[in-house]
């Protein structure tokens, strides 16, 4: 299997020139990282390529690593039925640069670029209905990148007298507390809140 992915490999690095900017062969999975502009360009490659026969779309997801200048990286899994092989390939962007939509080319991305963008906030350019997908229509933010509060911004719930779903900022009951993860018996190198009033042990 390493064999014919290596050889996928160097095809695809081949057939699509610039557009492939490094491809590598780990756990027996192929990863392609290709330009951003040329992604829709590349998957159309893939699908009408009889060497590589990549017609059907897996899954398109997003990831998040806000210390890179380009912080967001796409991921497209791809199917080959007729060859039984698998490729991922890898876009990187960030907050205001648009990936082209492969909706076009593989209309079973859709959902999944409606998704990435609902929860990373990444643009596709060219999506046909580019628009939140599991969140509700007044969310703020995207809940998957990792600046995103755990809280979130605002708390929803039913309000009985005015007989409809309300938003709410966001209360905390309790004040957020600093762990340390000292073991309990050895104790902590501070006086835990209503410890103060216990006898002190004679030093």
């Amino acid at each position: 299997m390493d064999e014919t992915l290596n050889e996928l490999g160097a095809h695809i690095a081949e057939s699509c020139g610039d557009a492939v900017l490094g491809w590598r062969l780990a756990y027996g999975e192929l990863t392609v990282a290709v330009a951003r502009a040329e992604i829709a360009t590349v998957v159309a490659k893939l699908a009408a390529d009889p060497k590589a026969g990549f017609v059907s779309i897996i899954d398109v997801c997003g990831a998040d690593y806000p210390e890179r200048e380009q912080r967001f990286d796409v991921v497209y899994h791809l199917l080959s039925p007729s060859r039984n092989l698998r490729v991922r390939l890898k876009v990187e962007t960030d907050e205001m640069s648009p990936v082209p939509s492969i909706t076009p080319v593989l209309p079973g991305a859709n959902w999944f670029e409606r998704e990435a963008y609902d929860l990373y906030g990444i643009l596709f350019v060219g999506h046909p209905d580019l628009r939140r997908l599991l969140t509700d229509y007044g969310f703020e933010g995207h809940p998957l990148r990792k600046d995103f509060p755990l809280t979130g911004y605002v708390e929803v719930r039913y309000d009985d007298e005015q007989k409809r779903v309300v938003y709410e900022p966001v209360r905390l009951t309790q004040e957020f507390r600093d762990f340390d993860f000292l073991s309990p018996w050895e104790g902590t190198d501070y006086v835990l809140p209503g410890d103060e009033k216990a006898p002190q042990k004679a030093s």
